[in-house]
């Protein structure tokens, strides 16, 4: 991979951690409020849920972004963390916080090998 493209994915990567990190801070949809009406606060409990999910959400991927920009600092970024092959440009144009091919993430998610978004060493030194 090019420096010229290795830029490109970390310059699309940074935007996307700057977005990330700004919807995570808003929580303010989470807070609990108390209302008099049954039916109302039915409908305030499902809006927190929705939002509750949203943050998951964002933050499993702000996870994924920081790990694929820590790639591209180790220089593994574009590798797969499975089989260690290249993957492919269009993938990375389209996901480009993948951790895997596509051939091993379609058998990580048919559950046929532990998937993680990080590798046993940064584990360990996490450890």
């Amino acid at each position: 991979m090019t420096k010229n493209e290795l830029e490109k994915y970390r310059n699309v990567l940074e935007a996307k951690q700057t977005e990330l990190s700004a919807n995570l801070r808003n929580r303010g949809d989470i807070a609990i409020e108390k209302t008099a009406d049954a039916i109302d606060e039915v409908q305030l409990a499902g809006e927190r849920e929705l939002a509750i999910r949203n943050l998951d959400r964002d933050s499993n991927l702000l996870r994924k972004v920081r790990a694929a920009l820590g790639r591209i600092s180790d220089g593994s970024y574009g590798t797969c963390l499975h089989c260690d092959e290249e993957i492919s440009p269009k993938r990375l144009t389209a996901v480009p916080w993948t951790p895997y091919c596509i051939k091993c993430q379609e058998a990580a998610d048919r559950h046929e090998f532990e998937s993680s978004d990080m590798p046993d060493q940064f584990l360990a030194d996490a450890a």
